[in-house]
């Protein structure tokens, strides 16, 4: 008699398995291109759950050998840098570039390193020899030369901020020829020579920035530093070591920017910037001090003009020491509802899927070392994306799983940190990404939905109640319960439901490939959130064409 199982009519028309994920599950695996889009949108060259650094770094160079369009490197670059925000991937795809298509390279070279941040991980990526080279190319040369020329004074002396390498390594390696005596004097001074060695240039032709800087530096006391941060236009970082007291920092805190504020308030905190002058010994509040700074955490016109996303507000909620004022992280959690103003609305409801298995409980930019690893873990990434998707959308419905679904109590009171603090707290076992299909499929049946989003790292290993799923050939369970919810959602009205897979890890596999109803897509920007909302409203782009949109 044959296996009923196997020749069921709903299994036999699903896709087979092509791979074993890194947790030994079933799974498919994704396009070179597709795979390369989803690391450079995710990947952080830090150790995750089942990566480490070193295995993100081969898995990208063999993606890279198996796409042999250039230009699509090129714009991954830009997309993962100015879309995704990341900073350490599309510097590795640049440096690929200078040695594939050195024409692209340039074009590109100041979209990606639009920092000096970018520009010293580029510059410590080739001296690695990680890239097949441990010095400058003639061509790399050139473009590091053009970008130390053309920055303007404010941007080179951000630029100088931080060490191994320091721009000074990288002007010393790129020689660039300076265009005229103020820039002549610049490179003299970030590199610490003689001032003699500058000439023709001499210290009267150093930016008024740097003359400033020098000044704050060189005053004895605290009360002329203040005088002069007040109206120095630097990075607050520039000023740090030399500040001598709270009253220098409290200068320096109204000269830094919203975003500046929201990634240093343990530093402000140390610094006593929140205490009142002249109590400092007795705690003594600073109620002025302290009502700039969530308004400005807080400010619902430069939120809205910047397009800012809710994580960014989350993290810095996350990394706040306890001492923080109550204020200030009530800022945080004002600035987070109204970044919700910037995420799309969704078409109709849908059915949010949240991994919160252990896997999840990873740093969301992997382990980096002491002091280097953030506290924002993957499930803190996947709840705010749910929760944030339920606050635009409220008719929605969130399921968290790991080898079971649990029933998420929504206050709708909550505010959206609060919503996806209280959401992370599910879970932490194995991972069954087909569960909160199952749940949909029992309970929301009758209900009409867009379709579900999934928010996973995708490391699915339990099938339909068993560990390593249906063995040699099978399908995954997400592709079972995706069949049985379109029929469902069919005689609900919903002519054409969609699956959204978000992956907030680089991996490489899916548990649902990429069809006309279905899309996998990687990141943790607000640009996820563009590519969902126009999937489903029936826009045809995917992921890669996202990338391909990009102009060059």
């Amino acid at each position: 008699m044959a296996n009923k199982s196997l020749f069921q009519s709903i299994t036999s028309v699903l896709p087979r398995a092509t791979a074993v994920n890194e947790a030994g599950g079933p799974a498919y695996k994704l396009p070179a291109k597709h795979a390369l889009a989803q690391l450079a949108a995710t990947g952080t060259f830090g150790n995750v759950y089942y990566a480490s650094a070193q295995s993100q770094l081969d898995q990208m160079r063999t993606l890279i050998d198996e796409v042999d369009d250039n230009e699509f490197l090129a714009k991954l670059a830009v997309y993962s840098r100015e879309r995704a925000y990341m900073k350490d991937m599309p510097a590795a795809l640049l440096v690929t570039l200078s040695t594939r298509d050195t024409a692209l390279m340039h074009k590109v070279f100041d979209r990606v390193a639009d920092n000096g941040r970018v520009l010293r991980t580029l510059f410590q990526m080739v001296r690695s020899g990680q890239f097949g080279r441990k010095g400058l190319s003639s061509s790399l040369q050139r473009a590091f030369q053009r970008w130390l020329n053309e920055a303007s004074p404010g941007k080179l002396l951000s630029s100088s901020i931080g060490n191994d390498p320091s721009l000074r390594d990288v002007l010393r390696m790129a020689r660039p020829k300076p265009k005229d005596d103020a820039r002549r004097a610049m490179f003299g001074w970030l590199t610490e020579k003689d001032v003699e060695k500058w000439a023709p240039a001499t210290e009267a032709d150093l930016p008024a920035a740097v003359q400033a800087l020098k000044a704050f530096r060189a005053a004895e006391t605290e009360e002329a530093q203040a005088l002069i941060a007040g109206d120095l236009r630097v990075r607050w970082d520039l000023l740090a070591d030399a500040a001598k007291g709270p009253i220098v920092w409290k200068a320096i805190a109204r000269q830094m920017g919203p975003q500046a504020l929201r990634m240093n308030l343990n530093t402000l905190l140390r610094h006593e910037v929140f205490k009142k002058p002249g109590l400092l010994r007795f705690g003594g509040t600073d109620n002025a001090m302290i009502d700039y700074v969530a308004g400005q955490l807080a400010d619902a016109d430069a939120i809205r003009r910047s397009r800012q996303f809710p994580y960014q507000f989350l993290a810095a909620y996350l990394n706040a020491s306890d001492e923080v004022p109550k204020k200030v992280k009530t800022a945080l959690h004002d600035a987070a509802e109204i970044a919700c103003g910037n995420i799309p609305q969704l078409p109709a409801p849908v059915i949010i899927g949240l991994d919160t298995s252990g896997s999840m409980g990873c740093p969301a930019t992997g382990y980096r070392g002491r002091g280097g690893t953030t506290k924002m873990r993957c499930v803190d990434v996947a709840a705010l994306f749910a929760a944030a998707i339920l606050r635009r959308n409220p008719d929605s419905v969130v399921i968290p799983f790991d080898t079971r679904t649990y029933q998420a109590k929504i206050d709708p009171s909550d505010s959206i940190l609060s919503l996806s603090a209280r959401l992370s707290k599910y879970g932490g076992g194995g991972t069954d990404c087909s569960l909160p299909l199952v749940e949909a499929n029992k309970r929301y049946a009758k209900r009409a939905f867009a379709g579900i989003v999934l928010v996973s790292d995708n490391q699915s290993w339990i099938n339909s109640g068993r560990a390593y799923g249906y063995g040699r050939g099978g399908s995954t369970g997400v592709m079972t319960e995706w069949e049985k919810f379109k029929k469902a959602q069919r005689k609900n009205g919903i002519a054409d439901p969609k699956l959204v897979c978000i992956d907030i890890a680089p991996y490489g596999n899916t548990q649902a490939p990429d069809c006309q109803d279905i899309l996998n897509v990687g990141g943790f920007s607000d640009a996820v959130f563009h590519v969902v909302a126009s999937f489903l409203e029936n826009d045809a782009s995917r992921f890669v064409h996202e990338v391909e949109s990009v102009e060059l």
